[in-house]
């Protein structure tokens, strides 16, 4: 199975429920097939990192210009937004860019910001771009971040 695998970062928490909430794709022509992907630990939690691992197969390698943004919608409202460079990311869990093809799974971590809205449900939506244009991948959940110290500690 061939898979190039970027990318993390979600803001979210599902107030006590410990399974990662089902993504869904969001892009019309990826260069990945997604086939695998979910969030540790669940709930999220606001200002502590949380690790997505992504699994899944590709035909095109992730390379030095990728980016990963990150959009969350409150009631059609953009309420939290974040953009990252894919291949430091990728680089810190083993991964440096170009990630080949050949990669089946990664898992990438990143700080949920401070500005995470708590407590209500975000449409969360999570694109890497490669570095040519192209979408790498999109994908889509409700998700809910929480403060709360006994979910946080």
């Amino acid at each position: 199975m061939k898979f190039i695998a970027a990318f993390v970062a979600l803001v979210a928490a599902s107030v006590v429920s410990a399974q990662s909430p089902a993504f869904t794709n969001c892009a019309a022509a990826p260069q990945m097939t997604v086939t695998g992907f979910s969030v540790a630990p669940y709930p999220l939690c606001i200002n502590k990192n949380v690790c997505a691992t992504v699994v899944g197969t590709s035909t095109t390698p992730i390379d030095g210009d990728a980016t990963l943004a990150i959009a969350g919608r409150y009631l059609g409202r953009l309420v939290y937004s974040d953009s990252k460079d894919l291949c430091p990311l990728l680089a810190a869990s083993g991964h440096p860019c170009p990630v080949p093809i050949t990669t089946t799974s990664v898992t990438a971590c990143i700080l949920v910001k401070p500005s995470a809205p708590p407590n209500i449900g975000v449409a969360l939506t999570i694109t890497a771009t490669n570095g040519d244009g192209g979408i790498i991948f999109c994908q889509s959940a409700t998700v809910t971040a929480s403060n709360d110290p006994t979910i946080c500690p």
